[in-house]
């Protein structure tokens, strides 16, 4: 349980997977690209594995690159490792795909009973422009919206974390993060000593070693334990 004291002021959100459909967009994106090969040894869930291992080596190299050339080269590297090659074009669509996704439904209205009691951020690894529409798209206006661009670096690095809370003035302990992703965020929450929500959208298994962080499986569940605060 984490500790409730001191009461936040701030609660900062991983975007992609916890905010918005990460995995569904791509999952029918890649599905896209398989069916026009007539691919049937592959499924959609193995190429986004494969991409999800190429961006965590890709996003902690230097320099720094753009999450939209993370995106490109990871998503193209993944489809080689399965004897796939795909078109210029058809990269491009995955490059831009997170600034097309949609809200997972329950959140919009979570962040509305959020703001009333805190602000909230996003801190996301992201770059400006694909960001903003997605943010946008939620419907609801955050305080702050804290990207890998702007900070020079990638979740799980401390340097986006430090970064975000220098720029909105505020001390690691006034804030809650709240995220899905357990290596980008509940990694880096342990490792700084935060205090952490991690939605569990997809029944997955979490990591000990990170630990503490409360679990819940949705944003609706995320707003209500932190609304007890």
């Amino acid at each position: 349980m984490f500790s409730r004291d001191p009461e936040p002021t701030i609660i900062t959100f991983d975007c992609y997977g916890t905010l918005v459909n990460w995995h569904e967009t791509f999952l029918r994106e890649i599905n896209s690209v398989l069916t026009e090969r007539g691919e049937h040894d592959t499924n959609a869930t193995m190429i986004l594995e494969s991409f999800s291992a190429q961006s965590r080596r890709l996003t902690a190299e230097k320099p720094h690159r753009l999450f939209k050339d993370i995106l490109r080269i990871g998503f193209t590297l993944a489809f080689i490792e399965h004897g796939i090659t795909v078109k210029a074009d058809e990269i491009e669509r995955f490059a831009l795909a997170p600034s097309r996704m949609e809200p997972h439904p329950e959140v919009p209205s979570a962040l509305r009973q959020l703001r009333e009691r805190y602000k909230i951020a996003i801190f996301t690894n992201s770059d400006d422009d694909l960001i903003g529409p997605t943010a946008a798209r939620i419907g609801v206006p955050f305080d702050f919206v804290i990207n890998s661009q702007q900070a020079g670096a990638y979740k799980p690095s401390r340097q986006l974390f430090e970064y975000g809370y220098q720029r909105m003035g505020v001390r690691a302990e006034d804030t809650v993060h709240v995220a899905m992703g357990m290596y980008t965020d509940m990694k880096a929450c342990h490792e700084l000593g935060l205090r952490a929500v991690w939605v569990n959208r997809r029944g997955e298994t979490g990591n000990s070693d990170w630990l503490p962080y409360e679990e819940v499986p949705d944003l609706e569940r995320a707003a209500a334990l932190l609304l007890q605060m």
